[in-house]
């Protein structure tokens, strides 16, 4: 059984207050990954970084002053073609208000191969990737360097390289 893991890919983080061009150039790869687990009848999960309008008030608003992905707002949801795929059905949209996603402990335990893609590689996908290990620990765990994307390219090849360390797999 295999799951693939789209995280993050929203408005704020392709083409807006937290995006660039490196996050847009990986939307191909993402949706081609999405199109083939859901032609395989695999699991896609989807997770939405989801903040309320206290965001500068919260922790990460302090440490991370840009406001972004709140809820309702255009920045919040899924950008382009992914949001078009995960609306045909057959996805598991997830919120979270943090880096990790905490339901997928008990989503990904099942799964004999995990692969993630998304952004950024240095902040979410690195968090997301230690969840998987954590819940599933004899799984396969994949990132692909052409279907993560980070708006600091040294911080996302250095969690690359930590994330292997962790013996994910990456491609």
């Amino acid at each position: 059984m295999r799951a693939l893991v789209v995280v993050d890919y929203q408005n704020d983080f392709v083409d807006g207050s937290l995006g660039g061009p490196d996050a847009v150039a990986i939307e191909g790869a993402v949706c081609a990954r999405m199109s083939e687990y859901l032609g395989a009848g695999d699991a896609v999960f989807v997770t939405m970084d989801t903040h309320g309008p206290d965001y500068p008030d919260t922790r990460e608003g302090v440490m991370l002053p840009v406001s972004h992905c709140v809820r309702g707002t255009d920045g919040w949801m899924l950008h382009g073609r992914v949001g078009e795929i995960a609306s045909r059905g057959g996805c598991t949209v997830i919120e979270k208000n943090t880096f990790g996603c905490s339901l997928l402990l008990r989503e990904l335990a099942p799964f004999d191969s995990i692969e993630l893609c998304g952004v950024a590689t240095n902040v979410c996908v690195l968090a997301n990737a230690v969840i998987a290990r954590t819940a599933n620990p004899q799984a396969r765990i994949v990132v692909r360097r052409d279907c993560v994307a980070s708006y600091d390219r040294d911080l996302g090849e250095k969690a690359l390289d930590v994330m292997a360390s962790l013996q994910v797999e990456v491609l």
